[in-house]
């Protein structure tokens, strides 16, 4: 089936916006039956506001905590704030230890 770039409104905001041949080959193959109803920024406007400001981004990223691993010295970044006295793993001392217990 060959597709062909339409323009659709958008329901919030008015502006028309393309949807193009290639979203709609995406659309078809994940088979969403409708065609988008809102332009690009309306939507992520929409899913911001659905998933709050920081848990949508895309960009988000949890803070990470520089340290030096135990085991091995090597330094590396860990998603959670070490506590005095508490080991700390790289990713692959972590893995060892892991598969050792």
């Amino acid at each position: 089936m060959s597709f062909q770039d339409r323009s659709i409104q958008c329901s919030d905001c008015g502006a028309t916006f393309t949807f193009s041949a290639e979203e709609q080959e995406v659309f078809q193959s994940i088979a969403y039956t409708n065609d988008p109803k809102r332009c690009l920024s309306c939507r992520e406007a929409r899913k911001s506001e659905q998933y709050g400001n920081t848990s949508y981004s895309r960009n988000n990223r949890s803070q990470m905590f520089r340290v030096t691993c135990t085991q091995c010295g090597r330094d590396t970044e860990v998603p959670f704030e070490p506590r005095q006295g508490k080991p700390v793993y790289c990713r692959a001392c972590y893995s060892k230890f892991r598969t050792d217990r």
